[in-house]
């Protein structure tokens, strides 16, 4: 599996993916809101784009494409229920589907609802796998729920299915918030020295040569994997006066999540 992360450079941040098939060079472009730039990295790279995967229907992720389908006539593939979010929608993509690249690639669908009650992760069958988390994850962080999305669900989704993927597992997120998620975290939790050490590394990395985290290292600068530490509990204590002695994680997860929102 080949993978091209391309830095948009816009103001929301964006990562587009390719993920291509060395042995055909078939390629899917995965949320590709600047589709000229991701046009421009197919055909450097050699690569034919024939899908389209929207992790979901915001607009910074679904409105390149048009574009792409003219220049292509690639096929598009998102969650099942954003049939009436994504126009021209091709395939509706169910938890436990496959979406096959070429000869030897395959992802597999992941339904993780949070972010919004329609999103899809694509997890890699490789012998290292890669998630390509749209906005239900990012590097030391949790997607929102502003638009369209519940808190709980996000919770359900990090503790049932992220948790429990291989901590290996490379995460190719949809923003580079990374720098401002650290900060979270240490706000958090002031005596996490992986993220200390990480925030160090990153803050002035240049995105578009954005350092690649896996999940293990998630759980251990990630402020929403964090939901035992006794830092992050006494922190939230003074926010929240009426926690309990012993939060459970759910209640912490939501807390942290209320906090990010206007931080």
């Amino acid at each position: 599996m080949l993978v091209e992360q391309v830095w948009t450079g816009n103001d929301y941040r964006n990562f587009n993916y390719l993920i291509a098939s060395p042995d055909t060079g078939e390629a899917v472009a995965i949320d590709p809101l600047e589709y000229q730039m991701c046009l421009d990295a197919a055909k450097e790279k050699g690569w034919q784009i024939t899908q389209i995967i929207n992790t979901h229907h915001h607009g910074d992720h679904i409105a390149g494409n048009p574009g792409m389908v003219a220049a292509t006539g690639a096929k598009i593939l998102a969650h099942e229920n954003a049939r009436d979010k994504i126009p021209n929608m091709d395939t509706g993509l169910n938890a436990g589907d496959t979406v096959k690249i070429g000869k030897s690639v395959v992802l597999e669908v992941l339904d993780t609802p949070g972010h919004t009650m329609s999103h899809v992760c694509l997890l890699s069958h490789t012998d290292t796998p890669a998630l390509f988390a749209g906005d239900t994850m990012f590097n030391a962080g949790a997607g929102n729920c502003h638009n369209g999305g519940h808190p709980e669900a996000l919770y359900t989704t990090f503790v049932e299915q992220l948790s429990k993927l291989p901590d290996e597992t490379l995460i190719y997120p949809g923003h580079d918030y990374i720098k401002n998620n650290l900060e979270f975290t240490l706000d958090r939790e002031p005596d996490n020295v992986f993220a200390r050490q990480l925030l160090a590394r990153v803050e002035h990395q240049d995105p578009a040569n954005a350092m690649i985290t896996n999940l293990g290292g998630e759980k251990e600068f990630n402020a929403f994997f964090r939901l035992r530490s006794p830092s992050v509990i006494t922190r939230l204590r003074e926010s929240f006066s009426d926690l309990p002695d012993q939060p459970d994680e759910m209640t912490v997860f939501l807390k942290l999540r209320e906090l990010r929102n206007d931080w």
